[in-house]
């Protein structure tokens, strides 16, 4: 059962706020990254939904990263202790593109902090509210949940199967998630986490079989997947990390309109959903 992080009350209702120029530069940096050859990038142009992540990124000085690589805690977020760290999910209300080349502002929140334990030992899940703005202007509503869990026992590698052919009328991509790839998206969101692109920290130290498909990334190509099948604007988009991917075998994306809703999953090389979404169309 839940219960309220009493150790980190004090955080609940911290806010910051943070600005960011929007240039065009690191757009163009993350369509190279993505492949998109397509989407007009530019000054005055509509940045594509969850694009912002690769903007009012942390800049924690070096001494102040963790033996994992992420900033120290204690700031914004609660000095919570527990190792292993996970985007585990958001939702998002789009109410009109941030647009690049002009200021923009982004109000934080820490909506809530809850403590659990289990059979998988202790977790801590912090929930955190973000607006974006320009020209005082409401553009951008998210949610996010972030889950901080102890040390557990090794994770097997996935064992990979024939996926069973996708729904009539849906939308695939298979990706091939590359050392490269994940390099340049570290990169691209200023993240320096080891389990990214440290093997021997990934495999001896957080007990992974590979490199860790990085959450966000994976959420970004499957709303990708939605914004080059559809003309129809992007009005909403939430997802849930299930498991988490690895650079071992490539891994599918799926999406299956359905009027108004797209409901999407990334399948792991062994068939399991690691990352359910949704996505609303205008």
């Amino acid at each position: 059962m839940d219960e309220p992080g009493s150790a980190y009350a004090a955080w609940i209702g911290r806010t910051e706020q943070v600005t960011d120029e929007l240039c065009v530069s690191p757009a163009l940096a993350a369509a190279a990254t993505l492949d998109d050859t397509s989407t007009p990038l530019g000054a005055g142009a509509g940045l594509p939904l969850l694009w912002h992540w690769f903007y009012f990124l942390p800049r924690a000085p070096q001494s102040r990263l963790g033996e994992d690589g992420h900033p120290q805690r204690g700031d914004f977020l609660p000095p919570i202790p527990y190792p292993r760290r996970m985007f585990a999910g958001a939702r998002l209300r789009l109410h009109r593109p941030l647009i690049l080349g002009q200021p923009a502002r982004r109000e934080g929140e820490i909506r809530n902090v809850t403590t659990k334990s289990g059979r998988s030992g202790s977790l801590a899940f912090v929930t955190v509210g973000y607006k974006f703005f320009q020209d005082d202007t409401l553009c951008l509503e998210e949610e996010q949940d972030i889950v901080y869990r102890e040390p557990g026992p090794p994770v097997p590698p996935p064992t990979p199967i024939d996926l069973l052919p996708p729904p009539d009328g849906a939308w695939t991509r298979t990706i091939v998630p590359d050392t490269r790839l994940l390099f340049r998206f570290s990169a691209l969101t200023f993240n320096a986490h080891r389990i990214h692109y440290d093997r021997p920290y990934a495999r001896h130290e957080e007990g992974y079989p590979g490199l860790v498909v990085h959450g966000p990334l994976t959420a970004i190509l499957l709303l990708d997947l939605v914004r080059h099948n559809t003309d129809r604007p992007i009005v909403g988009f939430s997802f849930r990390g299930q498991a988490p991917l690895f650079d071992l075998a490539p891994f599918r994306l799926v999406g299956l309109p359905n009027g108004d809703r797209v409901t999407l999953e990334a399948q792991g090389p062994d068939g399991k959903t690691a990352m359910s979404a949704e996505a609303e169309l205008g």
